[in-house]
């Protein structure tokens, strides 16, 4: 019996580009990646050795069954993971918590092993070392566990999702736990996290807890002090996979951000202090997982961090999304992108006063570091992105504008492009950039092949010890059209228009094949197209695509000519449009 647990958990490797912030005190740089055996997954940030530097611990997916623990140095870089044996189960640990259980000044590991059925602690040594595991038994398979002291005796409990369940276990203070007290009002999701806090004043730990799919939502347990919960309100928001608890809007009354894992919003509940939350603003994401929040800017205001899914690729991106103060968020910045993501967490990890985040790489098998490096901003924020350029000319340029948010001279060291890319003369940026100044950097693509390509500006600067990087990409081609667009102004429904033509030119020294030439779009039929291109253009010879306009419906219609080939840039795109009368 095997669960592959994947919905809001798992993590990626394989850093593969770095788009930068436009906004002070929330840039991100990749400082390390550290190799971890089996697939991590959740990850618990800590000081197990008590040398003020963070370490991380994780757990481990497939074939394993393991703790790995990396030993922070202070820098955003850590030690060789160092591994403890948990369950020989393949595909069986999922969450990791930590917190001192024995009260000895140590921190200690509760680890939820879902086909153990159990939770296993391991007790720290306070030398970054853990003694073997200690199973603790649930009444059905945990795939989650946290930390809270939910009978109010000042000693560490564990709250697990237990598959059917909502469970408490009572610490006894000495590392040891008490029998699982199952909540049997509100079953969870079974691949879902929750939210902890009191969200009614009580000073009772309350849980927001995800439901199964077909359920409302979201259901709110209320705390009784003694590790039992009483209903509470249930909320319409979809299939949630993840929660965040903090005050969004600085009222003194705790918020959810939650993940709708189908339709993939991020949906805010503001709270009423009474254990009650109105719905908020809704974001849309997608597929996102692993939602936290921390003030990433150094604005008083909270933020939300979480991993969004790229498509076609299917690679995961950390998504930042500034908050407002008022419970309301900015549009979300991309900044790193990974195999595939799913687990982060937060933590200073240079020491920096900046929060970092840590993310566990799911799909590549490490655990990946990145630095709030904080005062070096550019605008725009997304890769940059060229049109298709004739091999052998020069794109116009396009522009990066970086800013020294800080409060001392920035310094340049270098300035590198690679890929057929350059610095054009409309560079500004020199060796120095003074506070709260800013310069351009002008760049322009040169392609000499076909096809897409990309490159990297890579700035190494005294804001980061590595370089900051930006992504650039274009397509080099030899086919040239003209127009770029048809109008066909008004025709009468039933009749067709004069035709308009388009010209083909194959600018290359070598023939270019033709696959086919179409007309895309939902309103295709009201267009109708001849060529004298064939299967291939010679090399400096031309065709012509004739385009009629026949609508069938009236009001406004669009099309696109699409034309296939060889030549790069596949497909060339022509817009179309007409008006049936």
């Amino acid at each position: 019996m095997a669960f592959h647990h994947r919905a809001p958990h798992a993590g990626t490797l394989a850093v593969l580009f770095v788009v930068l912030s436009t906004v002070a005190w929330a840039q991100f740089e990749t400082r390390s990646s550290t190799p971890i055996i089996y697939e991590p997954q959740s990850v618990a940030v800590a000081d197990f050795n008590h040398d003020g530097k963070l370490d991380v611990a994780t757990t481990t997916f497939v074939y394993s069954g393991q703790v790995a623990v990396l030993l922070g140095r202070g820098d955003g870089t850590f030690q060789p993971a160092v591994y403890y044996n948990v369950d020989s189960h393949d595909q069986s640990l999922y969450w990791i918590a930590a917190a001192d259980f024995n009260g000895d000044g140590n921190v200690d590991l509760a680890v939820a092993d879902a086909l153990g059925y159990n939770i296993s602690i391991l007790l720290g040594n306070g030398d970054g070392t853990f003694q073997p595991p200690v199973q603790y038994p649930t009444t059905e398979w945990p795939g989650f566990v946290a930390t809270g002291d939910f009978n109010n005796d000042g000693k560490p409990d564990l709250i697990i999702v237990n598959r059917q369940y909502v469970s408490v276990m009572l610490g006894n203070g000495d590392g040891t736990f008490q029998p699982p007290i199952d909540n049997t009002i509100l079953s969870p999701s079974d691949t879902g996290t929750l939210g902890l806090g009191d969200f009614n004043h009580d000073g009772n730990l309350d849980v927001a807890v995800p439901e199964p799919v077909g359920s409302a939502g979201l259901g709110i347990l209320l705390g009784n002090g003694d590790g039992t919960f009483r209903e509470g309100a249930q909320y319409a928001v979809g299939s949630v996979s993840a929660v965040a608890v903090a005050d969004f809007n600085r009222d003194h009354k705790l918020d959810l951000a939650v993940i709708d894992a189908e339709s993939n919003p991020i949906q805010v509940l503001l709270g009423n202090g009474d254990g009650t939350f109105q719905l908020g603003a809704s974001y849309a994401a997608t597929l996102a997982y692993g939602i936290t929040t921390s003030d990433v800017n150094g604005d008083g205001k909270l933020d939300l961090l979480f991993v969004t899914t790229v498509f076609p690729s299917g690679t995961s991106r950390l998504t930042v999304m500034l908050g407002n103060g008022d419970g309301t968020f900015q549009p979300p910045v991309y900044y790193l992108s990974f195999v595939e993501a799913l687990y982060i967490a937060m933590g200073d990890f240079n020491g920096d006063h900046q929060p970092d985040v840590a993310v566990s790489d799911y799909r590549g098998n490490a655990v990946d570091l990145l630095l709030n490096t904080g005062v070096v901003s550019f605008s725009p924020t997304t890769p940059i992105s060229f049109n298709p350029q004739l091999l052998g000319t020069t794109s116009t340029p396009q522009n990066v504008m970086l800013k020294n948010t800080g409060t001392t001279t920035l310094s340049i060291a270098s300035k590198r492009l690679s890929g057929p890319f350059q610095l054009a003369s409309g560079t500004t940026c020199g060796s120095s950039v003074s506070p709260h100044a800013n310069c351009t950097l002008s760049i322009t693509f040169t392609p000499t092949a076909i096809g897409l390509k990309s490159g990297l500006l890579s700035i190494s600067d005294s804001a980061s010890s590595k370089p900051q990087v930006i992504e650039l990409s274009g397509t080099g081609t030899v086919i040239t059209f003209s127009p770029t667009q048809l109008s066909f102004g008004s025709v009468k429904v039933g009749t067709k228009s004069s035709p308009q033509n388009v010209t083909v030119t194959n600018m290359g020294g070598g023939a270019v094949s033709v696959t086919s030439i179409t007309i895309a779009g939902s309103e295709s039929a009201d267009f109708l197209q001849a060529n004298t291109c064939g299967t291939h253009i010679p090399a400096g010879a031309s065709c012509t695509i004739s385009v009629t306009f026949a609508p069938q419906f009236t009001g406004n219609r669009h099309a696109t000519l699409e034309i296939f080939d060889n030549g790069g840039a596949s497909p060339q795109q022509i817009s179309l449009t007409g008006t049936g009368a």
